[in-house]
């Protein structure tokens, strides 16, 4: 491949039949073509393992998991099976924009400081339509991780979503996969760890395609029951990095009244533009 380095794509499948072939396709059709794709099919119920099986190509590796390991254990799955310099874990149902992977590679390999790269978010309904417009943090380029940590819990989560982000593998090796103690946040807690570490870049263009939907995990923690919880998780966030981030208690608070104001918000969001169908 030229001497480019190698990137794992993670695909961590459950009950994912009726998009993952697009999403396999997708990745596949890269610019950037020395890839591996690795899918971890957490024992679906429907018939997605063999929808990936039934694609051939010499860069996937397919796996299913022995027992269900639920999202945050299969996460960490994925990531225990890569062998590129760089990764990105993208769920089964999102998409990512042709030229992606050979933007961030670039990046990746010009600022050998860089832990993760991230781009902007379009949201798409399940038919693919645009259904609105998320923006990481406000500054572009070369920025110290920390700064954007404590900026996101003031105001919203800038570095969560797997497909928005892509990381060094050296840097994982370093600190480790995913909390599987958490469900709702285990991005945010994850990307939030690599960003403390150091530099990330940010690219402010909508280069990754986040399908939104009722019963996804965003859907759940605005207005779909479990905002509770979400919650309750985001303190844990907040005080687990309070040190880090130079975090006084009042702050804490603070940052979680913010948290209950966003998560309220966002279910309206869910309601105007993502209906139920």
């Amino acid at each position: 491949m030229n001497g480019q380095p190698l990137v794992s794509i993670c695909i961590p499948a459950y009950n994912n039949a009726e998009y993952i072939l697009e999403t396999i396709n997708n990745i596949l059709s890269q610019s950037y073509k020395n890839i591996e794709l690795i899918v971890v099919d957490d024992r679906s119920k429907d018939n997605t393992l063999e929808v990936v099986k039934s694609v051939k190509d010499k860069r996937i590796r397919v796996y299913e998991n022995e027992e269900n390991l639920g999202m945050a254990g299969n996460w960490n799955r994925c990531l225990e099976l890569c062998q590129g310099k760089y990764i990105k874990l993208i769920c089964a149902d999102d998409l990512l924009h042709k030229r992606l992977i050979e933007k961030e590679v670039a990046i990746m390999e010009a600022y050998p400081e860089v832990n993760l790269v991230q781009s902007d978010t379009q949201f798409i309904d399940l038919n693919g339509r645009p259904k609105g417009f998320y923006r990481r943090y406000y500054k572009a380029g070369l920025v110290d991780g920390k700064k954007a940590s404590k900026f996101s819990v003031f105001t919203r989560d800038y570095l969560g979503a797997p497909l928005a982000n892509m990381i060094r593998k050296s840097t994982y090796d370093i600190l480790g996969g995913f909390d599987e103690k958490l469900v709702y946040i285990i991005d945010y807690d994850f990307y939030m760890k690599l960003a403390n570490y150091g530099k990330i870049y940010i690219v402010h263009k909508p280069l990754n395609y986040f399908r939104i939907r009722n019963d996804s995990n965003t859907g759940q923690v605005m207005g779909g029951g479990k905002e509770d919880i979400y919650i309750a998780e985001h303190r844990q966030l907040v005080e687990k990095y309070a040190d880090e981030l130079n975090l006084s208690k009042w702050q804490i608070e603070l940052s979680v009244r913010i948290r209950k104001v966003m998560s309220f918000l966002g279910s309206i969001y869910l309601k105007i533009f993502v209906p139920k169908e």
